[in-house]
């Protein structure tokens, strides 16, 4: 059983209550996404909802764009509740927040928490007018706000005064070291602007966004230093595929490690057609990987090579990952601890037996040229040796039995 380094320097965020979750202080880093359906078409927008927090989303941010919009949020939030789906809702906010919270009351009390963007909340001294109002709205319903910088859309007041002040300096600093100041210093003014409004440090969480991996690093690692604010953490447009879940890891990761982020995101580009939910389970296998939470059985499966010519064992690892994902929900439920359990699927001798014996329960498929028999080992010791053609279903009944009876114990006590 592997075992996680601790986190480098854990950092002690003040605690925000969002619905029922929290996040910062104590609290377990939490997984958050977003929908792309029209917030407008309430049951397109349910179903999506339904489908992140079935995948293990925690909060759940939506668009709200429009009066069409605003007046969905307070059905969406029902028909939830109904199908009781405590899910806590985030209303997204850009350019025209502050008049459809004032419009739409109900709105602004069935989200659990607005976010906003104080890079397009509004121009000159609309800028501040419109701040105010969403902040003030904010406090007479008692809902936190996450202030989200976002490099593509900063204010340019700001830019321009930073921007400025570096030309002045003795040493002017590079552009690059300019924009992560402005980033920070974006962030921060707008959070104590908001405090000064009446907003508590208890309803604050901030992000600053960018698309570059060493950018975001280096930014949060300056904001984390000036504040402790509760820090979602995300890499904006990270793209489509393995090169957005590749960038969003390296950089989401290293902060991890140094005990910066509160809650995250995987901002993954969907595939024509794809599923919504891969961001949730790439954020879930990130923080699993890392040690620092346990959302489902780890499968161990070695990658194969010229030893494993069939593909037997890797559709075994498939098929299995499949079932502890699809029993959960149920298992969650009914035996406590079974998400830190390791099922290790092998297709060799090499290192077949050894990563099995390490796992809660594992077997050794045979390779090429090896007996057509596979050991199993139940917390390192071999139980039974597997033969014939009915070895995946047999195993899975094996893996069934094994949760059944080491978690069971753990539910009654």
């Amino acid at each position: 059983m592997s075992v996680s380094p601790p986190l480098m320097n854990p950092r002690h965020s003040v605690a925000v209550r969002i619905g029922s979750v929290t996040v910062g202080g104590a609290a377990p880093v939490r997984v958050q996404s977003m929908t792309n359906t029209d917030t407008a078409n309430v049951a397109a927008t349910v179903k999506q909802v339904t489908e992140l927090a079935s995948a293990g989303s925690e909060l759940v941010r939506i668009t709200v764009n429009s009066g069409a919009a605003a007046r969905a949020v307070p059905e969406i939030h029902e028909r939830l509740l109904q199908a009781n789906l405590d899910i806590p809702l985030i209303g997204d906010f850009h350019f025209n927040g502050h008049k459809l919270l004032a419009d739409h009351p109900g709105c602004a009390e069935a989200l659990a928490k607005y976010r906003i963007n104080p890079g397009n909340v509004g121009r000159g001294k609309k800028r501040d007018e419109q701040f105010t109002a969403l902040i003030e709205t904010a406090c007479r319903h008692d809902k936190p706000v996450r202030i989200g910088v976002n490099w593509g859309s900063l204010d340019q007041a700001l830019v321009a005064r930073l921007m400025d002040e570096n030309s002045l300096r003795s040493e002017p600093g590079e552009s690059h070291q300019v924009m992560h100041e402005i980033m920070v210093t974006s962030a921060l003014e707008s959070a104590a602007q908001a405090e000064s409004i009446g907003l508590g440090r208890d309803h604050i969480v901030l992000s600053a966004k960018m698309s570059g991996v060493q950018d975001l690093i280096a930014v949060y690692r300056e904001l984390s230093k000036n504040c402790d604010y509760a820090l979602h953490l995300g890499l904006t447009e990270a793209g489509m595929g393995s090169r957005g879940i590749v960038a969003s890891t390296a950089a989401l990761s290293v902060l991890l490690q140094e005990g910066i982020g509160d809650t995250i995101r995987i901002s993954l580009t969907p595939e024509p057609g794809g599923d919504r939910s891969r961001e949730v389970i790439v954020a879930q296998e990130l923080l699993q990987s890392m040690g620092l939470r346990h959302f489902t059985p780890a499968v161990i499966a070695c990658p194969g090579c010229g030893r494993t010519t069939s593909h037997y064992f890797q559709q075994l690892a498939q098929d299995i990952e499949g079932h502890l994902r699809t029993r959960m929900p149920e298992w969650r439920r009914q035996y406590p601890g079974v998400e830190e359990m390791t099922v290790a699927v092998m297709g060799c001798v090499v290192n077949g037996p050894g990563e099995s014996k390490h796992a809660n329960i594992g077997i050794s498929l045979p390779g090429t040229g090896e007996k057509p028999v596979a050991p199993v080992y139940v917390d390192g010791e071999k139980t039974v040796t597997l033969k014939g053609d009915s070895i995946a279903a047999d195993f899975q009944k094996l893996v069934d039995d094994y949760v059944q009876r080491r978690y069971a114990s753990a539910a009654r006590t």
